[in-house]
């Protein structure tokens, strides 16, 4: 008896070919009439549905049929397809994918084409269709494209979800402004401009003062960040305009199948069909701050002010790193600037109970600093220490658990990237003509965003560890350097520049931690994790754990009588204390007073006990008053002007 011919069929429909004979259906019905005609015995299926034929990596099944057939795991003489183009429109992977099937004995039939491959009139016909399903596939997308360009010429929306402050108007192929969001963009542009605030200010003030970010979807965040506030001011949609081309795709040179977006400076801008909320004048005067900072962050590292211990600071809410920031203030009288440089937590992570981190305390860095320097000094200085540093003198950098992290990171940064590659063909390849293409359209531009949120965390993620690892193997101090930095720790500080300091902590402490809690006059530090063990207090150990209270001395001069059995303390003074006079008491009232003096501002004492608290002056500020009413906070412009009173009666 002779043996039938075994064969796969294998089955795909990309979105915009469901009709005309291309459906899956359609396919399957026309290959098993084949099979059966030829006597052939079908052994699988392998089907992928909305899947490009731009390359093979798009295309799951596909594959899986390729492994089968090289572990010959049934045994099949053919692979049977309705068309060449359900094999592939990219010339080079049809042939690859060909001669790869013919290693292993199995030969391609196109059933509608009449095309075998075991046939050398087939093999010459397959290459020259191929090439022109290729060319096909480029049409396509052209006329995709050109599609969407024309819709941008005409002002209508080109698809997705709409711009935070509008709303989609599906109907009209048009946008509408959302009464409820299109005050806070304006907002945004007000605070930006008039009141020359940074991305991270803004997004600061309005999750503080009661204003909520509407989601488009589940999955978007509640409150407002850096990011979001750099889209609206960027975004030329809030003067009526319509832009195409601000971003593109471009090929990975060295590469067949990788893409990346990337920005573009020569793109099209057109009147669109919806109204503006802001003026052009004012959005142009945003894209020139938008320069103006950009070119600011170019700038070479200056010696002027370093953060010291900026990134070593953990949270002692969220965890996340506590980092050094700058407040700028103006004196109204002079015209003058200055600046205070504070430790802050800028993270607004998502903790278990569901709330994000809300810690709020800011540090001054030259109190801060200075507690760090007598803690050290005041350990560094025993011969316990000494001894536990010089057994490390010679170790050795260990960096192997950071390294497979970041393989890992870059391998995951692969997946997700091809993800989203695959995601954007299909984006292309989605048919104008289709009735469905608005829904299809938003729901692809959703995925596709969400994978780009993705590679921007994985992007962030492996340039921390890379950052980490060029510190460690680059500025890392020796450990013998760090052994002769501490032996004559005061000396070599005190002529140390800033950057050298910065350098020497990030080579010397691991972390700092912080208390949650605490008033003016405790111990702002909770413990010192250090990267290698020392000696402290009679241990040997990598942290040193710190009492919240500062240690008060005391002298008496204590005489014993020979005629009574008490004892008299006598309290020596300093010998000026005749000119001692007692400090005076700093009330609300002064702190109120001497804001209007220099500012002309009646401010609330609810507003001060805001900031004392923001400050760790105070414990933590109950917003919410017995009657259950929300208590206002304080106004940036009056926060200002409170701490400068602080500084002045010497609370900060």
């Amino acid at each position: 008896m002779v043996r039938k011919a075994r064969c796969y069929i294998y089955i795909r429909v990309s979105t915009n070919m469901q009709v005309d004979g291309y459906s899956l259906d359609a396919q399957r019905d026309r290959i098993t009439k084949f099979a059966e005609y030829q006597n052939m015995e079908i052994v699988h299926e392998y089907c992928d549905a909305g899947k490009s034929g731009k390359s093979v990596s798009g295309r799951p099944e596909f594959q899986k049929m390729l492994d089968d057939i090289s572990y010959n795991t049934d045994n099949v003489d053919y692979v049977l397809v309705f068309k060449l183009s359900r094999f592939g429109r990219n010339a080079a992977d049809v042939l690859n994918s060909l001669q790869f099937i013919q290693d292993y004995g199995v030969n391609l039939i196109c059933v509608e084409d009449g095309i075998d491959s075991s046939k050398d009139s087939g093999k010459l016909t397959i290459t020259v269709l191929s090439a022109v399903a290729e060319i096909e596939r480029e049409n396509i997308l052209i006329q995709t494209m050109e599609g969407r360009r024309q819709k941008a010429r005409e002002g209508k929306w080109n698809g997705g979800i709409a711009p935070y402050g509008y709303k989609l108007d599906s109907e009209n192929d048009t946008i509408v402004i959302d009464p409820e969001t299109s005050t806070i963009v304006k907002q945004i542009y007000k605070m930006y401009m008039d009141d020359d605030m940074g991305l991270a200010e803004i997004a600061d003030y309005l999750n503080n003062h009661g204003y909520k970010k509407k989601k488009h979807r589940p999955r978007d965040l509640d409150y407002f960040t850096s990011n979001f506030i750099r889209t609206v001011v960027d975004n030329p949609v809030y003067i009526g305009k319509i832009s195409y081309g601000r971003n593109k795709t471009e090929k990975v040179k060295g590469t067949r199948d990788e893409y990346r977006r990337v920005r573009t400076n020569d793109y099209m801008l057109t009147e669109g069909l919806h109204e503006a909320i802001i003026d052009e004048d004012l959005w142009e005067g945003a894209q020139a701050k938008n320069r103006r900072v950009a070119t600011r962050l170019k700038k070479k590292h200056s010696l002027d002010h370093e953060h010291l211990l900026s990134g070593l600071i953990k949270c002692p809410v969220c965890g996340g790193t506590i980092t050094g920031t700058t407040a700028k203030r103006k004196n109204k009288k002079t015209g003058e600037y200055t600046y205070d440089y504070y430790y802050r937590c800028h993270n607004r992570k998502r903790l278990e109970d569901g709330r994000y981190c809300d810690f709020k305390t800011s540090y001054r860095e030259e109190l801060f600093d200075k507690e760090v320097f007598d803690v050290i000094k005041s350990f560094v200085s025993s011969e316990g220490c000494h001894r536990e540093i010089m057994k490390h003198l010679d170790d050795n950098i260990d960096v192997s658990g950071l390294e497979v992290e970041r393989t890992q990171l870059k391998n995951q940064l692969k997946q997700v990237v091809g993800a989203k590659d695959k995601l954007q063909e299909r984006m292309d390849n989605l048919s104008v003509e289709d009735k469905h293409y608005d829904r299809k359209y938003e729901d692809m531009s959703i995925r596709w965003s969400n994978l780009y949120d993705k590679i921007n965390n994985i992007e962030e993620n492996i340039r921390v560890i890379s950052r980490r690892i060029s510190q460690v193997k680059q500025k890392h101090l020796s450990s013998k350097e760090v052994y002769k930095a501490l032996l004559n720790f005061d000396v070599l500080y005190s002529n140390m520049t800033d950057e050298e300091r910065k350098e020497f902590y990030q080579d010397f402490i691991e972390e700092i931690n912080v208390h949650q809690d605490r008033n003016r006059s405790e111990r702002m530090i909770k413990s010192i994790l250090f990267k290698f063990p020392l000696y402290y207090n009679g241990q040997v150990g990598n942290e040193i754990l710190l009492p919240k209270d500062f240690t008060v001395e005391t002298v008496v001069k204590l005489t014993l009588k020979k005629d009574t059995p008490k004892i008299e303390v006598t309290m020596e003074p300093n010998a000026n204390i005749s000119s001692y006079k007692p400090k005076e008491r700093v009330t609300y009232q002064k702190i109120k007073e001497y804001v209007n003096e220099q500012t002309g501002l009646n401010i609330h004492t609810s507003y001060i006990a805001q900031i004392k608290e923001k400050c760790g002056l105070a414990k933590q500020y109950t917003y919410e008053k017995e009657d259950g009413r929300r208590v206002a906070k304080c106004p940036p412009e009056k926060e200002a002007a409170i701490m400068d009173a602080f500084r002045h009666f010497g609370w900060i």
